[in-house]
């Protein structure tokens, strides 16, 4: 097949909607399939056309950005040109021109798979709002017209009022989360490194945003310090957020908690990545909103225990698991309460590494990817068949 896949931000960048879209590409290649990424050059530095990994990548240079997205003039022209050119179309979502793929995928008579990353929660304040409302709209038309939509679990479609006028297109497909395993060596240096060896350490990691809500574990730290007084408090991430300053919002309480908190940056390399999960002795994910994050597969990967709060989509990993714990969200007493118990004794929540692979194996995700969008193809090739077949009226 030869599949364009489409998105705002694509690799180097990188959050947990990149490294789904990198890894399902990459994938797709893997197995003979001729991939196409087209995306936004957020980085001047970042060549126009480049192959990597075999997947070709069109980088289209923004006017300008708006909040999350970026305004792309050439954005329409390379939909006509590359549409036509594939066999199936996979747009990762939210992105501002959704509706304007799926009009052009019609016209080109392409299928068109929406892979729905969540939906679109912005910060409060009077522009982010009007964006949120306006982008869900344009996503909602998308929706109605695109071919297929998958989305990363059940759990988390049938709480989406969003998703739910649309059950019969839906396909629910975990994300292929690959991460390597962690040195125990390498593992006890970086803590010895640290000065970390006599500390319980609660990780934590993403982008520093509302939704989130790593406020909430501020708010939690003088409860489990309270119980567990050589508590410390590991981040991996960006705390500044180009369109969202959440972080500058809570800052007062980094300072406050500042002896008990531990900044690791953004960890790009996934060794590094994988120590750090395991150098923890639970991660938390105390998140308003989250459609199917990243990290929670990864830390119990690396042999750790989640405290995650109860909302679609986040709960799912612990469901399925049993490695962890769930509590309510909105509440850092519960979150407290949950991150205290976990601590008291974290290999109660631990399960082996091959019962973890066996719900989440990413070779799994991406050949239900691949069978899906063959089918798409498949369909679409009938019914152009049939369209020919068709005896025309008059």
């Amino acid at each position: 097949m030869k599949i364009l896949v489409i998105l705002t931000y694509y690799y180097p960048h990188w959050t947990g909607l990149t490294a789904y879209a990198k890894r399902l590409a990459e994938g797709f290649v893997a197995r003979g399939h001729q991939v196409t990424v087209l995306t936004s050059r957020h980085d001047r530095s970042l060549p126009l056309y480049e192959e990597l990994n075999g997947v070709r990548i069109v980088r289209l240079p923004p006017l300008f950005r708006l909040s999350r997205g970026v305004i792309m003039p050439g954005f329409p022209n390379a939909l006509r040109r590359l549409i036509p050119q594939h066999d199936v179309v996979q747009v990762h979502t939210p992105i501002l021109e959704a509706q304007l793929i799926t009009t052009i995928g019609r016209w080109a008579r392409r299928p068109v798979l929406l892979t729905h990353q969540g939906d679109l929660v912005m910060p409060a304040g009077l522009i982010n709002q009007f964006i949120e409302r306006v982008v869900t709209w344009t996503m909602v038309q998308a929706e109605r017209q695109a071919t297929a939509i998958s989305v990363h679990s059940c759990d988390y479609a049938e709480s989406s009022a969003f998703l739910r006028p649309f059950k019969h297109k839906l396909h629910c497909i975990y994300p292929p989360v690959v991460i390597p395993r962690p040195d125990p060596a390498r593992v006890a240096a970086w803590r010895a490194e640290l000065g970390l060896n006599e500390h319980k350490l609660v990780g934590y990691a993403g982008r520093f945003v509302e939704e989130k809500g790593f406020d909430y574990l501020y708010k939690a730290i003088p409860m489990v310090i309270e119980k567990h007084p050589k508590t410390k408090f590991v981040y991996a991430g960006e705390r500044f957020v180009v369109y969202e300053r959440f972080y500058q919002q809570w800052e007062h309480l980094v300072k406050q908690h500042q002896e008990h908190l531990v900044f690791l940056g953004l960890l790009r390399d996934p060794h590094k990545l994988a120590d750090f999960y395991a150098m923890c002795d639970v991660f938390c994910l105390p998140s308003r909103s989250d459609c199917f994050p990243s990290v929670q597969i990864e830390a119990i990967m690396c042999g750790t225990p989640l405290l995650s709060t109860d909302i679609p989509g986040a709960r799912e990993v612990v469901k399925k698991t049993g490695m962890g714990k769930l509590v309510k969200s909105h509440d850092e007493r519960a979150l407290a309460e949950g991150l205290n118990e976990i601590l008291e004794n974290p290999r109660c929540y631990v399960k082996p590494y091959e019962a973890i692979k066996a719900v989440f194996d990413p070779e799994k995700s991406i050949d239900e990817y691949e069978a899906l969008l063959r089918r798409l193809v498949e369909e679409n090739q009938g019914q152009g068949t049939d369209r020919q077949r068709a005896p025309r009226e008059g």
